[in-house]
């Protein structure tokens, strides 16, 4: 890091958050050891507040929406409309009817893809994302080219893992109708000008779809600030359950795009002859809804809102400089992934050990870390390696988490007799 005195000073601070309590899983030892969880960018554990909020659903309201006449169906109802209204509140959307319930970041962007895309790309149009994309901001788009005949182009990254803006500059043309980037890469935390890119991309005539999974829990997002056409993100990376998250959609561009699945709800009226549709959000929302897990998402906010966003990103930043001193310490290791701006998240490699080997033997001491491409095969491939360790840090993670991990990853060292002294 370039801040040493913030990097000192992050090495003796006490941690600025203690909510390890409110997660129930975080009290239960793995392989007998206290569990230091590390593999956030994967998914994060939930707190009470969230289990609560979808076992209360399932116990006092369990009923379908937007169909029935009787109390339970219309009460599900409300809370369902209420969690769409939490989410448009959280990203600053103009409209609640702009926030579309998806399954995740990769329902999201496979809808924009198939529902704004493919009714509009033609043989070469050109759709522009950058290196650092995880395998859900490249393939569906990979998926579009193939069947509009456009063309994917893609910004380069440097040895640091910061984009380079030469070349975003320099592939964005007249021919450039989408540009879809990463928010904050799950692979290496670095964190990208989105606002920057965004006016870049305005002013060359595309649009822009933001891929936030890694960004909602650890800073603020504001669409409106951002300026962006399209955001995506997943609950279960904020708190929340699998299997819900949300595309914040302009409400202009939502409006003309066709459905991308047919079903019950998303229809004004249904003859043999001709099916017309409802308007946004519904429209793109067919069949049964994940309810419960829309209320879950809705309850993770309110948590997230009571901590405070910006304390959790103090907290995050202080728990990253910490990780990346201790790490730095340790001689055969390599951190890889040094942008100026990164999130919480540090990649590593230990000379000798294969990063696989390495979670396996931290998980032994209680360390559960990720291991492997990250779902970002191409990003390994420009930095010319198969795979890293990565550490990912959450608000309830503190500085015993990374003492632990530094010991763990000691001890792999020994295991493998690649220890060197400092």
């Amino acid at each position: 890091m370039n801040d040493l005195t913030a990097l000192a000073e992050a090495t003796t601070a006490p941690p600025l958050l203690e909510l390890a309590a409110d997660f129930p899983i975080l009290s239960r030892p793995v392989n007998g050891r206290r569990l230091a969880y590390l593999d956030n960018g994967a998914t994060t554990q939930k707190p009470d507040a969230v289990i609560e909020a979808e076992r209360r659903f399932y116990r006092e309201s369990n009923a379908n929406i937007h169909r029935g006449v009787h109390w339970l169906s219309q009460h599900a109802t409300e809370l369902y409309d209420a969690a769409r209204a939490s989410v448009q509140r959280f990203l600053n959307a103009p409209s609640a009817d702009e926030i579309v319930f998806t399954r995740g970041t990769t329902e999201a962007i496979n809808l924009v893809a198939q529902s704004w895309g493919r009714p509009r790309l033609t043989a070469g149009d050109e759709i522009l994302i950058t290196h650092m994309e995880h395998h859900s901001n490249i393939v569906p788009w990979q998926l579009l080219c193939e069947q509009t005949g456009a063309v994917l182009k893609v910004a380069a990254v440097d040895d640091k893992g910061e984009l380079d803006l030469a070349t975003f500059n320099a592939l964005l043309g007249e021919r450039t109708r989408l540009v879809a980037i990463t928010h904050v890469s799950n692979a290496l935390g670095t964190i990208t000008p989105v606002a920057e890119l965004t006016a870049k991309a305005h002013a060359a005539g595309a649009i822009v779809l933001i891929d936030g999974a890694q960004a909602v829990a650890h800073t603020k997002v504001d669409v409106q600030a951002i300026g962006c056409d399209f955001y995506a993100f997943s609950g279960h990376k904020l708190y929340a359950p699998t299997g819900i998250g949300a595309l914040y959609g302009r409400a202009r561009l939502l409006q003309h795009m066709p459905p991308w699945q047919g079903g019950g709800d998303m229809i004004r009226t249904v003859a043999f002859e001709r099916t017309t549709f409802a308007p946004p959000p519904q429209r793109f929302e067919a069949g049964t809804p994940n309810i419960a897990g829309a209320i879950g998402l809705a309850a993770a906010i309110d948590y997230v809102g009571r901590v405070g966003l910006e304390r959790i990103a103090a907290h995050e930043h202080a728990l990253l400089l910490r990780a990346t001193a201790a790490l730095g310490d340790i001689p055969g290791l390599r951190i890889v992934g040094t942008a100026r701006h990164k999130a919480g998240i540090v990649s590593f490699l230990v000379d000798g050990i294969h990063p696989h080997d390495l979670g396996t033997i931290l998980d032994s001491e209680g360390v559960a870390i990720r291991a492997g491409h990250h779902c970002a095969m191409p990003l390994m491939a420009r930095l010319g390696i198969p795979g890293t360790a990565r550490a990912s840090f959450a608000m309830y993670n503190d500085f015993a988490d990374i003492d632990a991990l530094v010991a763990a990853i000691r001890k792999a060292q020994d295991m493998f007799g690649t220890r060197r002294p400092r």
